[in-house]
């Protein structure tokens, strides 16, 4: 996944965390920055184009295609499996910063 874009949502989120309580934001997103939902569109785009190319990989390798190392479709299930956790991990903190920015007194 791309930090820059997992620093941008902590941004968005934090700007909208400091205007619920009043405070004036640290940081702005830019006028040009991307959208939150696209950002995070992309990442999940990315996961899955990796998990589908790994699983591609070793349908091909199963199905006895000689041009499929081994070693080269390991690698590619091991990315794509580190990739999924990471998703998963920036979901859990993402959905943790809702929580807290729901919980928040106004």
């Amino acid at each position: 996944m791309d930090t820059q874009g997992i620093e941008q949502m902590l941004s968005v989120l934090r700007s909208t965390a400091a205007q619920a309580t009043g405070k004036a934001a640290e940081s702005t997103p830019a006028a040009g920055a991307p959208d939150f939902a696209d950002i995070l569109k992309g990442s999940i785009d990315k996961v899955n184009q990796t998990q589908q190319q790994a699983d591609q990989m070793a349908e091909k390798l199963a199905a006895g295609d000689t041009s499929q190392n081994l070693h080269e479709v390991m690698i590619a299930l091991q990315t794509a499996s580190v990739s999924f956790q990471e998703m998963v991990q920036v979901r859990n903190k993402l959905v943790t910063a809702y929580q807290d920015v729901m919980n928040m007194q106004v």
